[in-house]
């Protein structure tokens, strides 16, 4: 098997490369936890509408089931 000869210039510009994928994967990374962490509010803001509006809906059937007697 023969060995293939690399030049400093070579190695510079692999290294070099190598740096510039990482950063790009870091930079992906960010992208993925600002898109994460906005879900997350997302989330929270449609739980906390839909438990407003079940104890909302609890409410009125109490009061109807009051008005109806059925208690």
């Amino acid at each position: 098997m023969k060995k293939k000869i690399i030049t400093i210039e070579q190695l510079a510009g692999m290294v070099q490369r190598g740096f510039e994928e990482t950063a790009k994967s870091e930079e992906v990374n960010k992208r993925f936890d600002k898109i994460e962490d906005r879900l997350e509010r997302i989330e929270k803001l449609i739980l906390a509408d839909h438990k407003r509006r079940i104890e909302k809906l609890e409410t009125e059937v109490k009061e109807l089931r009051e008005l109806l007697a059925l208690k």
